[in-house]
């Protein structure tokens, strides 16, 4: 957990099965599962290692009457989360949870951008607690990806929000992939989405050491892989996945040099360099 303003600082999976949750992600990312619960506030601390990587609690009743589903949340770190909430309400946004502290230890709120994104803001509220980034360790999310209805917006809305900023771009005939930066960093990439995907969507990409033995445990956990394996721009390959509940997440990490079965159909020439197959 950071707090560097316009980078990510928090993950966590809203389910609403937390117990078949915990263990689907403990077995596919090696992840360790600590009780964090406090009084009225049942949650749980997924750890790689020593560090804190992300959380994981039950989905509300009350959002699941609206017809809200299991999902990865985002959380990203700003220097003021009340007039950062504000700011969403000017540019087009919704704030659906309020600016609300946690127990003295952190202030946060949850919104949607203008084409219903959900992402949310995040400050801790003791400076000392932060943690340095470390995005490319295993277990931890090593890149960030929205498909938008329009990125060209999208990218407008979190730069005047944030501070992000156009990156490297790929260009090919399915239309942009566009790299954004925070702090200096590329930390994620953005796409206008393709029309059989229903509504924008953060996706989030975790670190893992083989992607092929990770897939399998997805399936064996009772995932789904809907996308991949293929390669990116690095040398590494990814996955496109759901867990059994529903919420969707990627992996990224090398393959086997003789992958096995269905992982095998890869095509490592793909001039696409881009992480969706539509």
């Amino acid at each position: 957990m950071v707090n560097i303003p316009g980078r990510f600082a928090w993950y966590e999976l809203v389910t609403t099965d937390v117990a078949a949750a915990k263990a689907f992600y403990t077995k596919v990312m090696g992840w360790r599962a600590l009780d964090a619960s406090v009084p009225g506030r049942a949650y749980t601390l997924f750890t790689a290692g020593n560090a804190l990587v992300s959380g994981l609690m039950d989905l509300p009743e009350d959002a699941r009457k609206m017809g809200a589903s299991p999902s990865w949340l985002g959380y990203v770190a700003v220097d003021d989360v009340d007039a950062t909430a504000d700011r969403i309400k000017h540019l087009g946004g919704a704030v659906h949870v309020p600016p609300t502290d946690v127990h003295n230890i952190s202030r946060f709120a949850i919104f949607t951008d203008p084409q219903t994104a959900r992402l949310a803001l995040f400050k801790w509220l003791n400076p000392g607690q932060q943690q340095p980034v470390e995005p490319d360790r295993l277990g931890r999310v090593g890149w960030h990806e929205l498909l938008a209805a329009d990125w060209e917006k999208a990218l407008a809305f979190y730069g005047e929000l944030f501070g992000w900023q156009k990156a490297d771009a790929d260009i090919g005939g399915m239309g942009t992939y566009q790299l954004f930066s925070a702090a200096g960093q590329t930390i994620g990439g953005m796409l206008t989405k393709p029309p059989m995907i229903a509504a924008p969507f953060w996706l989030y990409y975790f670190n893992i050491g083989d992607l092929d033995a990770a897939a399998q445990r997805v399936k064996a956990g009772g995932g789904e892989i809907l996308d991949g394996p293929f390669e990116v721009p690095g040398g590494t390959w990814i996955v496109q996945c759901t867990d059994p509940q529903g919420a969707m997440f990627a992996l990224e990490g090398q393959r086997r040099h003789k992958a096995i079965g269905y992982f095998a159909s890869g095509d490592p020439s793909d001039p696409r360099s881009r992480r969706w197959s539509w």
